[in-house]
């Protein structure tokens, strides 16, 4: 708590609350904290990265490996660790990254305390403060005005109306809510999560998990493999220990060991192990390269739900505009010589030019301070009053009036009916319209000034001279972002249904709209939200010859999200008030500016932190990487599935030893599966989503697959009778059909890989041969050999297994070539029943 500068402070006789006062109320809760939070905590974090299914399967089929003493057949289980590991590191960093992202420098508040002004942080408010309400201050939490000194405040973040409020003694203000000019005392009367914001923030904010499609397909991939490990590997066992001669046997010579490595090596094979950790790092590393652009993503999944959105509503204010004021020109109302206009246009300069110029004063001064305009001499001014709705100077023997056309024409003698229908047709594209007025006599007295800064009743003030003559009107807009246009063309472009959704005139949002091109070439529909059905199905039909949409409510911007779900359609919605909330929460991605309100920022997903809508189509771009990439990879463990649990069927219904060991697939999964899939998976891509994730992942591993199990069984069912080979009596035998097997299993993943890295020209290309020759140069390392019983065939053997390679490959090829064949075969099938 500090004491307040130098500014000073009407004099007041209240003595706000006492330092014990405070210190109380904050000990039992009454004060304006607020318990937020950006992203996951650590523990959590932790917690989803060990404590997994998959992670507790290959954790019990580790210490089984451990039992019988071959370790070198358990490394399986120290890389999930290993992999565990990074999988939280990247996680962390990621909150590390997003939590500093998070952190807004909190604005201090003046507040009476001990008879005193003190400025106090947002969340050092407490119950019953009085405090002081600011022009440019943002209210920070609700209470009753006390005394006011001409308050006028900007609700567009309660309302989403964009018109100020003036607001009386006695009169309740909501946080979220800004001042504009003036300034009043408050005494604070709800806090923290009692104050109107955190109460529809609470209401918003019941907890929404992103619906992901890429996580929803890999959940029912590993649903089916938990059903089908469990039972699969029970079977194994007991097949393992048939083919050793029966428990008897297996229990007094040892060789259970051995049935439990093999029956292990089916169920490693089984499990796609790396794919939700690399779905986690995606999502994780896709977020840090976002937070580099200013965009915070508070659910990691939510980097992948913009890629499949096709319908994206657009709040008007924070989004397309920024919210300022923008001179465009001034129009003179007869025709004028160039010196008459000079002279109108300095004379609208130093109307503007007081001590605390208003939003639209402001802008027009920077518009014509760019025209070379300056401050002129002024023998004496009456300032703008919110009230009155006009100020005025004395310069040069004349008098110059600046206002509200409705208000000033009304207080003048004559007819001027014409101009009025000129404002309103300026008025209806868009524009915010001033009146500029003369006249020969003095300037009344400047009482104005009291009125401004005092409140005092406008009757007393100065009067307009009702000869005074409209010389000119001011034309300002909405300042359009530099990005919009560009931005909405882009979507446009890539099939996105933008909306502009607003609280304010439809006609008015409809000007606006067109000036972005929001529906390019052609002319954008508007309509005024109170003319809406409430029926969400008739809602949705007329959404679709809809693409403005003004005088909207926050119940109609959550329904009218609603009813686009109603046609499957996947919506974002972008907004910076706390009147977007429902809405954004109800969306399938929330989209808040940086400088939303706090209400807002907290149930969206992605933040744009500089408040950039130029930065949408970056993260629509990571989205799209992540979706493209993961199906890659996802096809790619996917064929490890089918081909582990196809061999284990194999293996089990003929009674055969399995025909690799652990640390094969270990040392092959990792070469042409694991180190490739984290490659593919952060690589550039920005294909466009389809739907069907799921349908394509299958259809893609099922050929692949399909031939990778039907060459190591035959291998395995063939070649022991044609080599002569004893693989259940002799070891040496069997080896060299385990060591035949995994060359067969290397080369038909370096296929697999091939194939879902293509297009291989470039750097996938690449890719493939150097892992391919990083499998065949470790079978030369005597230690990489040794540790992974990694054998070379010689003589016979090389022959059998060249020939047996030679088979894969037709085996491959004949499978996908039949893949097309059967998928249209089934579809045509499917259709007739």
């Amino acid at each position: 708590m500090s004491a307040t500068t130098a500014v000073e402070m009407p004099e007041i006789g209240a003595t706000g609350l006492t330092s014990k006062e405070v210190v109380q109320r904050i000990e039992s809760g009454q004060s304006n904290a607020v318990k937020t939070s950006t992203s996951r905590s650590v523990q959590d974090i932790v917690r989803a990265n060990v404590f997994t299914l998959f992670n507790g399967i290959i954790f019990a089929a580790m210490v089984l490996v451990l039992i019988t003493g071959s370790w070198r057949d358990a490394v399986f289980g120290f890389v999930i660790i290993i992999n565990t590991g990074i999988g939280i590191v990247t996680e962390l960093r990621a909150k590390r990254t997003l939590d500093k992202l998070s952190i807004l420098v909190a604005s201090e508040f003046l507040v009476r305390r001990d008879g005193r002004d003190v400025e106090v942080p947002h969340n050092e408010i407490v119950l019953d403060d009085l405090l002081w309400i600011r022009a440019g201050e943002q209210v920070p939490a609700d209470g009753q005005i006390i005394q006011t000194w001409g308050l006028e405040l900007d609700e567009s973040m309660l309302t989403g109306e964009s018109r100020t409020v003036r607001h009386k003694v006695g009169e309740q203000v909501y946080s979220g809510a800004t001042a504009v000019s003036g300034m009043a005392l408050v005494k604070v009367n709800a806090v923290g999560s009692h104050s109107y914001a955190a109460t529809l923030t609470a209401q918003a904010k019941v907890y929404k998990k992103t619906v992901s499609d890429l996580n929803k397909g890999i959940n029912t991939i590993l649903k089916f493999m938990t059903f089908l490990v469990v039972p699969l590997c029970i079977l194994l066992i007991l097949s393992q220990i048939h083919t050793v001669g029966g428990w008897g046997t297996a229990l007094s010579t040892g060789e259970w060991r051995q049935a439990v490595v093999s029956a292990v090596a089916g169920v490693v094979g089984m499990i796609p192990e790396g794919l939700v950790l690399l779905t986690s790092l995606n999502f994780a590393v896709a977020a840090m390269r976002l937070a580099r652009h200013n965009t915070l993503v508070q659910e990691l999944e939510s980097v992948e739900t913009l890629a499949r959105v096709d319908a994206l509503n657009l709040d008007k204010t924070g989004t397309i505009t920024d919210g300022g004021i923008a001179f465009n020109r001034l129009v003179m109302l007869d025709s004028a010589n160039s010196a008459a206009e000079q002279a109108s246009t300095q004379a609208l300069y130093d109307c503007c030019n007081e001590e605390q110029p208003n939003g639209t004063g402001q802008a027009v001064l920077a518009g014509l301070k760019a025209q070379g305009y300056g401050a002129g001499a002024v023998e004496s001014r009456v300032p703008f009053s919110s009230a009155r709705k006009w100020s005025a100077v004395r310069k040069s023997g004349e008098t110059w009036y600046m206002g509200a056309p409705e208000v000033i024409i009304s207080a003048l003698e004559g007819d001027y009916s014409s101009v009025l229908q000129q404002v309103n047709e300026y008025a209806n594209d868009g524009n915010r319209v001033l009146l500029v007025a003369r006249s020969t006599a003095p300037l009344s007295p400047r009482s104005g000034l009291r009125d401004a800064v005092e409140g005092a009743n406008v009757s007393d003030g100065p009067q307009l001279d009702v000869q005074a003559e409209p010389v000119a009107l001011v034309l300002c807009s909405e300042k359009i972002r530099e990005d919009a246009e560009r931005t909405l063309a882009w979507f446009r472009e890539q099939g996105v249904r933008c909306r502009v959704i607003s609280g304010d005139n439809p006609v008015t949002v409809g000007a606006i709209a067109r000036r972005v091109k929001l529906t390019g070439d052609h002319e954008p529909v508007a309509m005024d939200a109170r003319e809406l059905p409430e029926d969400v199905n008739e809602l949705a039909r007329v959404l679709e010859n809809v693409d403005v949409l003004g005088r909207v409510l926050p119940d109609q911007k959550k329904a009218i999200v609603q009813a686009l779900h109603t046609q499957n359609h996947v919506v974002a919605m972008t907004g910076d008030g706390v009147n977007d909330a429902l809405a954004i929460k109800e969306a399938d991605l929330g989209i808040a500016m940086g400088n939303a309100a706090p209400a807002t920022k907290a149930v969206a997903q992605v933040v744009l932190v500089d408040s950039k809508f130029s930065h949408l189509p970056d993260v629509v771009a990571r989205g799209r990487q992540v979706m493209a990439n993961m199906e890659r990879v996802a096809s790619l463990f996917l064929v490890k599935t089918v081909y582990s649990a196809l061999i284990s069927l194999g293996v089990v219904m003929t009674q055969i030893p399995y025909p690799y060991l652990p640390r094969h697939i270990t040392y092959i999964g990792a070469l042409t599966i694991g180190m490739p899939a984290f490659i593919l998976a952060l690589a550039p891509n920005t294909r466009r989503y389809m739907p069907g994730f799921l349908k394509r992942v299958v259809a893609f591993a099922l050929p692949g697959g399909i031939a990778t199990a039907l060459s190591v069984l035959l291998a395995a069912w063939v070649l022991p009778p044609v080599m002569g080979w004893n693989v259940t009596g002799d070891a040496a035998d069997l080896s060299a059909l385990r060591a035949t097997s995994a060359i067969i299993l290397f080369a038909m993943g370096v296929f697999v890989l091939a194939r879902v890295a293509r297009p291989l020209n470039g750097w996938r290309g690449v890719l493939v041969a150097v892992f391919a020759a990083a499998g065949v140069i470790g079978a030369f390392v005597p230690f990489v050999a040794n540790f992974f019983a990694l054998i070379l065939p010689t003589g016979a053997t090389m022959v059998a297994t060249l020939i047996a390679l030679a088979g894969s490959a037709l085996i491959f090829a004949l499978c996908l070539w039949l893949a097309p064949l059967v998928r249209g075969l089934t579809g045509k099938l499917s259709r007739r029943y």
